[in-house]
């Protein structure tokens, strides 16, 4: 086995929350007065933590978002979760392979400790990822594109970041990977390939990680 410890991105990698999450954040911002289609959303504000979206508007604009933004938001994705969440194809394949091999993984997310098991629940991924294996950027004070939540990530899983691989379908998530002197393969089923070019290696399926692993 060429690593130690495979950290996966959540959203849009193992829940297919991106489409959902990212209509509902444009619709709010424009509901709002930020004009923002579902593109630019995604654009702008896909694999990031929250705060990114208050930095975004208030440097381009000047303004604020409500103090309820996040509570509002959240409120409406976990709504649009329960009613439609799904896993991305081919997750628990690869969970279930991981786990029969022996194979540390986890999850690093930009999302909130709440958003990620909510959309766990709503799948069944709960039953692969116990309290041990969730990180989210809560955890600690820079979201990606900074390094530092996979490397807290790696630390409290016990592993030395250099055999650590990253599952990423975003550019910012991708740019956080390689600051952490970690291998990242980059994940193409929602994101073109073009835009994960930090990514050495890509994969437009789940079930292409098995191989790419060992």
């Amino acid at each position: 086995m060429r690593y130690d410890l495979v950290i996966f991105d959540n959203d849009g990698v193992l829940v297919d929350s991106e489409p959902l999450s990212n209509t509902l954040l444009a619709a709010y911002l424009t509901e709002l007065g930020h004009p923002t289609s579902y593109e630019e959303s995604l654009r702008d504000y896909m694999g990031a933590a929250m705060h990114r979206v208050h930095d975004l508007v208030q440097e381009r604009t000047g303004q604020r978002l409500p103090d309820d933004f996040d509570e509002v938001f959240h409120g409406r994705v976990f709504a649009a979760f329960e009613r439609e969440l799904e896993p991305v194809a081919g997750a628990v394949d690869i969970l279930e392979k991981l786990t029969a091999d022996g194979v540390p993984y986890c999850v690093a997310s930009s999302g909130s400790h709440e958003r990620i098991r909510v959309g766990h629940r709503k799948t069944g991924l709960d039953r692969w990822f116990e309290d041990g294996r969730i990180f989210s950027s809560q955890d600690v004070g820079r979201g990606k594109p900074a390094p530092d939540l996979f490397l807290y990530a790696a630390e409290r899983m016990g592993v030395p970041p250099k055999r650590c691989v990253v599952v990423e379908d975003s550019p910012l998530g991708v740019q956080a990977a390689n600051a952490a002197g970690m291998d990242v393969f980059g994940y193409t089923a929602m994101t073109p390939a073009a835009k994960l070019t930090g990514a050495p290696q890509l994969l437009s399926d789940l079930g292409e990680l098995a191989d790419l692993l060992v």
